[in-house]
């Protein structure tokens, strides 16, 4: 069954799910947003867009008519009303959002739902809880399960050491809001920018640091199985410092307006950039203490005849992998799904998943490669 498939917001994520998207025979995709610059600029990439005022529920539930799903590909305020709609609408839907607030709202929603909510499905949360229960699975009980992802600029030059690679909306909510995790077998909120950490991967140094959303539904998932479920997200040394004295020392966690404001203005965006994913486990395994890691290092890549960043690619692919999962009935087609019900060899064995090994798909009216 083909799938018709809205998504809201045209900017970078949203223009990379749908070409993805639009290259599949299965899928036909329309971008919907109140920017007619922004459409415009996504018409020119082959995709079919559509005027939409989000806070208008008629013209969004019109633009819901007939569409199997939805994808909230826009700022994560928005997510309750385009997740309401999805729901009047009987679409199933999907949402990108690290904003733990928004998420209980479309789990509430979800509760008498006859169509799917499955929020938190890009990179982190999403595929991250994927590769996380992964290992999880594989204790008989777990002692620590620690969650590290980032995305980096390859060549930093700033004192940050860091470019805007996605929405700067989300990466300074995720700064500034408390975090979920289990310590000590107890669901908990420990404070943002807290719990430092410095590891080095492949020779190069990092620094590790609380951030808000990153976990999506894992803490309830693991509860009475893990002691100790923590994420944090990867930087290079020294940007937890300078953070700390932006948003705590000169209170710009309270002004988060100003705060993107400054981060537009001063660091310049990237392309050429990478995503890495380092979970480790330690936990008891047949009755011996054991530590298993699982590491993925993503970067940027030519998709459907276009280059498109890491952030994009690991983004898109985490919430196209999931929409092809279900669209082919592999989980459930109605009530709240979780990020982490998806198998992390099923996801990799995806055509979209698999984007994360480095491997482009098949697109629509390619021509097939010789044996």
């Amino acid at each position: 069954m083909n799938w018709e498939v809205l998504v809201v917001g045209g900017g970078k994520i949203g223009r990379m799910v749908a070409v993805i998207l639009q290259n599949a025979p299965e899928f036909n995709v329309t971008i919907a947003d109140a920017d007619e610059k922004m459409l415009a600029e996504v018409a020119a990439l082959g995709i079919a867009t559509q005027k939409v005022d989000v806070g208008n529920e008629a013209e969004l539930l019109s633009a819901l008519d007939g569409k199997n799903a939805v994808l909230s590909a826009a700022p994560y305020f928005l997510t309750p009303a385009i997740a309401t709609a999805a729901k009047k609408a009987g679409a199933n839907y999907f949402d990108l959002t690290e904003d733990v607030k928004s998420t209980k709202f479309v789990m509430e929603l979800a509760k008498d739902a006859k169509s799917a909510f499955m929020p938190q499905c890009g990179l982190a949360p999403g595929f991250v809880g994927i590769a996380g229960y992964h290992l999880a699975k594989q204790f008989d009980s777990i002692e620590d399960l620690s969650m590290r992802v980032g995305a980096l600029p390859r060549y930093p030059t700033n004192a940050l050491k860091y470019n805007l690679t996605w929405s700067t909306e989300g990466l300074v909510n995720e700064y500034c809001n408390p975090c979920e995790a289990l310590v000590d077998g107890k669901l908990k909120e420990v404070a943002p920018l807290e719990n430092l950490e410095n590891f080095s991967l492949d020779g190069i140094d990092y620094e590790a640091f609380n951030t808000s959303g990153g976990l999506g539904t894992l803490c309830d998932t693991l509860a009475g199985r893990a002691q100790n479920v923590s994420y944090r997200s990867i930087r290079y040394p020294g940007h937890r410092d300078i953070l700390n004295i932006l948003l705590n020392d000169l209170k710009l966690n309270k002004r988060q307006d100003l705060m993107c404001e400054i981060f537009e203005n001063g660091l310049p965006r990237t392309r050429q950039d990478q995503v890495t994913v380092f979970c480790t486990a330690t936990g008891m395994i047949d009755g011996q203490f054991e530590e298993r890691s699982f590491v993925n290092v993503s970067t940027s890549m030519e998709v459907a005849g276009r280059d498109w960043s890491a952030i994009q690619i690991t983004t898109a692919a985490g919430v196209t992998a999931a929409m092809d999962l279900m669209r082919q009935g592999r989980l459930p087609n109605e009530g709240f799904v979780r990020q982490e019900q998806i198998d992390l060899e099923e996801f990799l064995a995806n055509r979209f998943g698999a984007l994360y090994l480095g491997k482009p798909f098949e697109t629509r009216g390619a021509t097939p490669k010789a044996a």
